[in-house]
């Protein structure tokens, strides 16, 4: 079955860039140079930031959904960053190299099953999840950090 991996949007993080330091504070977010790479991975770009990049490391809430498995987490976007435009059947390059925990919630955003999935085996993976008509949506997190990566739909 065909799928579709979604960037955030980026409208949603670019005036937190012309926030102070202390503003951020506040909100729990913080201003980052990156100094190593990869290990920065934006949300809206879908790629790993550069060293020398201006990143924001902030909290997000990507199930905002009302169900037990509502969930925050820390997330990297980078300055500037473009939305990522992903084809279907794609998986970008910044997944493909990571261990993915793949999450799959039905309609009523209850998780019906999950699995650890090498990247470079997570378009297959993805392919097989949405054979299931039952499964609405995968979240696709970070394995080892734990953090929420991306999200992908039915296509």
């Amino acid at each position: 079955m065909d799928f579709q991996i979604c960037a955030l949007p980026a409208q949603d993080f670019a005036a937190l860039f012309a926030l102070s330091d202390q503003d951020l504070a506040r909100q729990q977010a913080r201003r980052m140079v990156v100094s190593e790479t990869p290990g920065t991975p934006c949300r809206v770009s879908l790629q790993d930031a550069a060293v020398g990049e201006t990143v924001l490391l902030l909290n997000y809430t990507h199930q905002p959904a009302d169900s037990p498995y509502r969930a925050t987490h820390a997330i990297f976007v980078r300055e500037g960053a473009k939305e990522a435009e992903v084809a279907i059947n794609e998986v970008p390059k910044v997944l493909r190299q990571r261990l993915i925990s793949l999450r799959l919630f039905d309609a009523n955003h209850m998780m019906i099953d999950a699995d650890v999935v090498d990247g470079a085996n997570l378009g297959s993976a993805l392919s097989t999840a949405f054979d299931d008509p039952s499964v609405a949506y995968a979240h696709l997190h970070n394995a080892k950090p734990g953090c929420f990566h991306a999200a992908a739909h039915r296509a």
